[in-house]
This record gives C-alpha cells, sequence and structure tokens, in this order.
C-alpha cells in the first residue's frame, strides 16, 4: 500500500530495535565486552527481515490495541484510496488516504476481523514507513463561516475542543458533532436552528455554548436533566424566539455568564435565585413585565434588563388563600419543606410540575396554590455591581413580586410592600 500511513507500526518497531541495539552496545563497552555490530550488508538484511516479519509485529498491535475497540469504519470514499478508523480508546480517528484502493480494502478486511479476535493473515510487505512530518497534529479548533466551506463529505476531526460553525444556513444542529465528545466550546450562532437535541447533554465535557441568532422557541427540558449541570459554564440564547426558559433551567447551576438579549421573554424561571454562580446577566429587549421572587438571592457582576415592559407595582395584592388548606397543598408543602425526592417515576407528572412551580414564601417555607401575591419595587443595584439603566430616563429599579405563605407573614411584610 504505497505511502499508506499505516507503515508508521513497522517504523516505530525499527526504532524500538535500534535503540535496543545501541543500548546493547553501551553496556558491553561499560562492561569491557565485546559486542558484535552489524556491517551495512547485514543491516540491510535485518531490515528485510523486519518488513517481512511486518505480520508478526502488526499481530501483536492488533490483539492488544484493536481487538474490541474499534468504534466505526468510514469507508464511504474507500474506491478513492480514503478511509477512517475511529478507536474508542484512545478516542481517535486514523485517517488512511493516498492508497491503492485495493490494498486498502484488503487492510480494512483484515481490521474487522481483528476487531472481532480473529487471526490475521493477510500480507502486509508492501508498506512502507512513514515520516512524523507526514502526520497531522491532532486538531483541537476549527472554524467554519460560510455555507460551502461547511464539511459535507468528511468527518470532523474527533479530537475537537472548539468547534464554531456559523453563517452555514444549519437548519438542524448536525449529529456529527454529537460525536465530539472533547468538545469544551460549540459555537452554532446565525442559523436557523429550530429545536435543541437532547443529546447535546452528551457533551460531557462542554462547557461553552453559543446559539444567538436562530429560531429558537423553546429550551429542550432534558439538556437541564443533563451533565451539563455539572460541565456548563457559559450560555449565550440571544436573539432566538424563546417566549420562556423551563423551570428545570435552574439546574444549570454551574452557569456564570448567560444571556438572553432580544427575545420575547414574559418571566423568568421562579426559582431564578438558584444560580448562585452566576456573574454576567443580559437580558435587554424582552417583554417582561417583572422579575421574580427568588431574582433577589442573585450576586451578579453585571445585569442588563434594559429595554423591556416592566409593569408599575400593583397597590393591592393578589389573595389566594385556602381555609383550610387542602390536601394537596399540605402534602406538596411537607414534601418541599423535607426535601422528599420525587420523579415522574413515583408520582404523577403533573404532580412534579406542582412541585417544580411552587412559590417561596418571604418567611423560606413553599406555597403551592394558597398564598398572598404582592408586587414591590427593588433597586437592581443591590443583586448587581454594574447595572445597565432599565429605560431611557436612567432607572435602575425593577417590579419584583413576592408571595406570603399566609395573612401573618404578609402583616409582618406590609413596610416593604408600601
Amino acid at each position: 500500500m504505497p505511502g499508506n500511513k499505516l507503515g508508521l507500526a513497522l517504523g516505530a518497531s525499527r526504532r524500538r530495535r535500534g535503540r535496543t541495539q545501541r543500548s546493547e552496545r553501551q553496556k558491553g563497552q561499560r562492561s569491557g565486552q565485546q559486542v558484535p555490530t552489524q556491517s551495512t550488508g547485514e543491516r540491510k538484511s535485518s531490515r528485510t527481515l523486519l518488513y517481512r516479519s511486518g505480520i508478526w509485529t502488526l499481530h501483536r498491535l492488533v490483539r492488544k490495541r484493536l481487538k474490541e475497540n474499534i468504534e466505526q469504519f468510514f469507508t464511504k470514499f474507500v474506491d478513492e484510496g480514503k478511509a477512517t478508523v475511529r478507536l474508542k480508546e484512545p478516542p481517535v480517528d486514523i485517517c488512511l488516504s493516498k492508497a491503492n484502493s485495493s490494498s486498502l480494502k484488503g487492510f480494512l478486511s483484515a481490521v474487522r476481523l481483528a476487531h472481532r479476535g480473529c487471526d490475521i493473515e493477510t500480507p502486509l510487505l508492501t508498506l512502507t514507513p512513514v515520516k512524523t512530518s507526514e502526520f497531522e497534529k491532532f486538531k483541537t479548533k476549527m472554524i467554519v463561516t460560510s455555507k460551502k466551506d461547511y464539511p459535507l463529505s468528511k468527518n470532523f476531526p474527533y479530537s475537537l475542543e472548539h468547534l464554531q460553525t456559523s453563517y452555514c444556513g444549519l437548519a438542524r444542529i448536525d449529529m456529527r458533532v454529537l460525536c465530539l465528545k472533547n468538545l469544551k466550546k460549540l459555537d452554532l450562532s446565525h442559523n436557523h436552528i429550530k429545536k435543541l437535541p437532547a443529546t447535546i447533554g452528551d457533551l460531557i465535557n462542554l462547557q461553552e455554548l453559543n446559539l444567538s441568532d436562530n429560531h429558537l422557541e423553546s429550551f429542550n427540558v432534558a439538556l437541564c436533566q443533563s451533565t451539563l449541570q455539572q460541565s456548563l459554564r457559559s450560555l449565550d440564547l440571544s436573539k432566538n424566539k424563546l417566549k420562556a426558559l423551563p423551570v428545570q433551567f435552574c439546574r444549570l447551576r454551574e452557569l456564570t455568564e448567560l444571556k438572553l438579549d432580544d427575545n420575547e421573554l414574559i418571566r423568568f424561571p421562579f426559582k431564578m435565585g438558584q444560580l448562585k454562580n452566576l456573574c454576567f446577566l443580559s437580558a435587554a429587549r424582552n417583554k417582561l413585565p417583572f422579575l421574580p421572587s427568588e431574582f433577589k438571592h442573585l450576586s451578579l457582576e453585571y445585569l442588563d434588563l434594559f429595554g423591556n415592559k416592566f409593569e408599575q407595582p400593583k397597590v393591592l395584592p393578589l389573595i389566594k388563600l385556602q381555609a383550610p388548606l387542602t390536601l394537596l397543598e399540605a402534602c406538596a408543602r411537607t414534601v418541599l419543606h423535607n426535601r422528599i425526592p420525587y420523579d415522574p417515576q413515583t408520582i404523577p407528572f403533573h404532580l412534579c410540575q406542582d412541585l417544580d412551580t411552587a412559590k417561596t414564601c418571604v418567611c423560606g417555607r413553599v406555597c403551592l396554590h394558597s398564598f398572598i401575591e404582592g408586587t414591590t419595587t427593588m433597586n437592581l443595584h443591590s443583586v448587581a455591581h454594574t447595572v445597565v439603566l432599565v429605560d431611557n430616563m436612567g432607572g435602575t429599579e425593577a417590579p419584583i413580586i413576592s408571595y406570603f405563605c399566609s395573612l401573618a407573614c404578609y402583616v409582618n411584610a406590609s413596610d416593604t410592600l408600601k
């Protein structure tokens, strides 16, 4: 297989043999013993034997490296002398090119047999060693900013850590991207993506995700319950069509940067205050009428809520107290107060939704359907060091909703509401 990169195994074997011989000569010189050396003719003969022992060398490599260690073969262009073998461990792609197509097919057949644990009888005497300079270093960064440059006929390098595919007219996320397990930064901005697949959550090392300037109308709940809970630090959802974020969004507690500008948001998640690590929050030019009560638990470096349609605080509170409490209300409060775990496998899904959207009273207790709702204003400097003005009038205040589980809690906090 002239020019085939697979000769590297034989070249490496030759180098190991050379090092062994030099080591033996050095040991012999130190001990005063005569160490036989090879003449030029002997070296040529040894080289020939090395190539003739190529099958044995590959057998050892195969048994140790290839058995049940191949994730996938890519052979679409095998007739052009090109193929890719994707290994499980180490997680790399072995790219073969400039090979004789018939020899390449024979080699791939041998590798398939090795993957199954079978013995190999395919002769490899035509392999020639290649220089290290002929190998491309593992690529960790790839930027594509036009549709014509988008790779359609070949795979993304398996070693990528940073991938940007902007202005490519993508209507959905390429499933090949979801196989890049080393990916830390993914930029899919300026496309036409409408939905997010749950499998994005399988990118266990993903720290930065940019989805700005797409056509997203919702954020997949499954992503909030995936490994992104531990890895995701930066999320850009600006310039989409989002009207709300799921309650489970606040499970992404490692977020430090969140951009939501130029959407159609009518509310933040109830439990926004659980994003304890959040430092940068930008949600300018949305349709937010007020902020959730837990917003006051945030501690930000930067906050931008300019251009939202904040309402004036209501003079009279909204009273929805139940007397006595219903069984549902009492059970819900008990479950949440005692932090009893729940999921759709243990209780009906609609009850999970009720518990997820429970309100928190200013006293710290929770309430489901029995509460008093009051609105007051909050100076945004109380939650952020740097605040962009809320409006053109120079204001830095915004309305915030507060909930009270009982009349006593409301009376005790009445001074705050005035």
